[in-house]
């Protein structure tokens, strides 16, 4: 790699490690500096995807709202020549609303995250797009449960009757003998 291609890995790289800094600083400031003026957010789990550093910043107010604690280990880094992925850690208590009125559980949460960082022409970040399983931070809420247990059935059956109806008719029509197969 020749020394301007290297410079600017650890340029891209600098501004990652400042960002999750901020991150665990929780200071906003910081964190929207590292940006740069066309940013994008993407929480692909919730479909959420937030364009420009308003729409960006309204992602992290909510975010450090609900989870006043959070803090980020990090991993493994995965450097590329146009990207940055981190795996990391994400830990914290929920306490303030979340997802557009989703009330404080004061549940810990910690669950496995991957963001993938893309940058623009000034090696700022360009975007942020995290994947992570929406259905364990549920689950820690306290607000989803695996249907293999007791109150799993209660919960799924309470919640989604008409799913739950179609699944039986469908499972009870299966199960009888095909016409064909009947002496």
């Amino acid at each position: 790699m020749s020394e301007p291609g290297v410079q600017r890995l650890q340029a891209r790289i600098a501004i990652v490690e400042e960002h999750v800094r901020c991150e665990n600083r929780h200071d906003l400031a910081g964190l929207m500096a590292t940006f740069g003026a066309n940013a994008r957010y993407d929480d692909e789990p919730w479909n959420d995807h937030r364009l420009g550093l308003e729409r960006v910043r309204s992602y992290y107010i909510e975010l450090l709202a609900s989870l006043p604690d959070l803090a980020i280990e990090v991993r493994h880094w995965h450097v590329a020549s146009d990207s940055i992925i981190l795996e990391v850690t994400i830990h914290g208590t929920h306490l303030g609303t979340w997802r557009g009125g989703m009330p404080a559980t004061g549940r810990r949460v910690e669950f496995p995250l991957c963001g993938v960082f893309t940058f623009d022409a000034q090696d700022r970040l360009a975007g942020e797009r995290i994947y992570y399983d929406r259905g364990t931070v549920m689950r820690q809420l306290g607000l989803f449960h695996e249907p293999e247990g007791r109150l799993g059935r209660l919960v799924t059956a309470l919640n989604h009757p008409v799913t739950i109806a179609r699944a039986f008719l469908r499972s009870s029509y299966r199960l009888r003998p095909c016409d064909e197969d009947v002496p």
